[in-house]
């Protein structure tokens, strides 16, 4: 820990040319340079803060020069040299042109780095590092039923669910105690297993129209293997995808892809090359008229049109009435396949997700999320006479090292094994995710704030903004100045919710009716300072 006391600094215009002296020890004894938020006089600012050593040789020297400079008591000399042996540590805050008083005697403690260093951005998918919200992200160590606890051992309600896989609450002890048991066997084995076999079977009995389920790693993953069996199947190369839907980060989807994308401005992601991005066309969600039109302008040269049933990635946007419907007959009168990307709402939505819930049939099917129980899972599922086309018995190649891992395997079956015998699972999913509904609803009319509130099942998002949110245009009308201060807001209440405005809520069966209040309660208070 270091130490500092700190007088009245007053920061002249010269700042950076006052002394050559004393710029001349600066530039050989900084060590780091840094932004902060620091606490001056009850106001948080943006400080630039600049920790400086100075050696015992040329501390005097340091001080004599900078001390006329920056109003440092020459007291400093003697008070604050006596506790640290062979180092001087000097802090100046300073705000641009601007006079601070910092009451004096103040300690402050020296933050370590943060972990950007070897991670990139200090996190391994973007939407976590906070970007879109401003701030640092909390890091959590671990989760039970309902909630988060963090490295400080602060509690959350979480609304995230792990980004959606922990239906039934965290670290559910018929999961964890599966995975604990399997471990102990091996944790994987590059062969086939009875496992995989016990999870095709069940997922197949649960989900209509489907016959036969291939196992990968990730949501990307089955994405992007849909379309190439897709494409195999129909010898065909174009793709429909929507705007704002997400599909992974497989360069064909990279165009227009919402979530991540659209929480950093930046809609297509350098590295993908236009020979990627050529076959893929973009159609509005929600638009039949749009996608009819983008059919009859390439006839005969569109594989498969992919998309999320209920769009996750631009906020929850449910489909408006026939919308999925229309988009089958266009599929069938164009011979293209109609891909559903049930990735978020796969064993979520209902036992068969939004093809039972809807009661639209898919060509191919993609899951992910629910169906690892909170490990990495994807699949993508289809009928015996496309799934054939599928190597090894067909020539549309697809493989992966760890896919149908044993541990993915064991805590996917025994999820899927509780929704499958505890079907009232969605009905309570259901109610106390239309009672947080119409508890912000009501809070929002009474505090007037502009909002949309969408929802279908255990998905739900509020938009700050007066119009309807019904796709990426819509969604992006949203006012994200109130987002970030609703989002920081509730954090400090204790709430994680999605850090981005463009992304859905999940809620799991372990959350209670008294953490709902407790949400509604805290959304009332920081609703009143917007």
């Amino acid at each position: 820990m270091a130490l500092a006391l700190f007088t009245q600094i007053s920061i002249p215009p010269n700042f950076l040319t006052a002394s050559s002296t004393a710029l001349s020890v600066l530039s050989s004894s900084i060590i780091s340079i840094y932004f902060g938020a620091v606490n001056v006089v009850g106001e948080i600012s943006p400080i630039l803060i600049l920790i400086i050593w100075f050696s015992e040789k040329n501390k005097e020297i340091a001080i004599q020069s900078v001390s006329p400079i920056y109003s440092i008591d020459s007291d400093l000399n003697n008070s604050s040299i006596n506790g640290i042996t062979d180092m001087f540590l000097t802090v100046i805050e300073a705000r641009t042109y601007e006079k601070l008083i910092v009451s004096e005697e103040t300690i402050v403690e020296e933050e370590s780095e943060p972990e950007v260093e070897v991670i990139p951005g200090g996190v391994n998918s973007p939407v976590r590092a906070f970007k879109a919200v401003g701030g640092n992200p909390v890091f959590i160590k671990k989760a039970k039923g309902a909630y988060l606890f963090d490295e400080d051992n602060n509690k959350y309600i979480d609304y995230i669910s792990s980004w959606g896989p922990m239906i039934l609450g965290h670290a559910h002890p018929k999961v964890t105690e599966s995975i604990i048991k399997t471990t102990k066997n091996g944790t994987s084995f590059g062969t086939p297993t009875e496992l995989e076999t016990k999870i095709a079977k069940l997922a197949i009995k649960m989900v209509p129209n489907i016959d036969q389920i291939r196992f990968v790693n990730s949501g990307t993953e089955a994405c992007m293997s849909a379309i190439r069996l897709a494409r195999g199947f129909t010898g065909k190369e174009k793709i429909i995808k929507f705007s704002g839907c997400y599909h992974g980060h497989s360069d064909s989807f990279l165009i227009q892809a919402g979530s991540g994308g659209a929480t950093f401005g930046n809609p297509s992601s350098p590295g993908v090359t236009q020979g990627s991005a050529k076959d893929t066309l973009i159609a509005e969600y929600n638009n039949l008229d749009n996608v009819s039109s983008i059919f009859n302008k390439n006839k005969n040269k569109i594989a498969a049109l992919i998309i999320e049933p209920v769009a996750g990635n631009m906020g929850c946007i449910p489909p408006k009435k026939d919308f999925l419907k229309g988009l089958r007959s266009l599929c069938d009168d164009h011979k293209a396949l109609l891909i559903f990307d049930e990735v978020m709402t796969g064993f979520r939505l209902s036992k068969g997700g939004a093809q039972e819930l809807y009661g639209i049939k898919a060509d191919i099917v993609t899951f992910g999320k629910v169906l690892g129980g909170g490990l990495p899972v994807g699949a993508f599922a289809s009928n015996i006479e496309i799934m054939s086309f599928l190597a090894p018995k067909g020539e549309v190649y697809q493989a992966g090292t760890l896919s149908g891992n044993p541990l993915a395997m064991v805590a996917g079956y025994n999820t899927l094994k509780i929704l499958d015998e505890d079907p009232e699972i969605y009905s309570r999913l259901e109610k106390k995710t239309k009672k947080l509904e119409e508890q912000l609803r009501f809070i929002s009319r009474k505090n007037k704030i502009k909002h949309q509130i969408n929802r279908i099942g255990s998905m739900i998002s509020i938009h700050f903004t007066d119009h309807p949110v019904v796709n990426f245009k819509t969604s992006k009308k949203g006012d994200n100045i109130y987002y970030k201060k609703y989002f920081h807001g509730m954090l400090d209440q204790n709430i994680y919710l999605p850090p981005s405005a463009y992304e859905s809520y999940f809620l799991n069966d372990a959350i209670s009716d008294k953490d709902i209040d407790l949400t509604s309660e805290a959304y009332n208070l920081v609703s009143l300072g917007f």
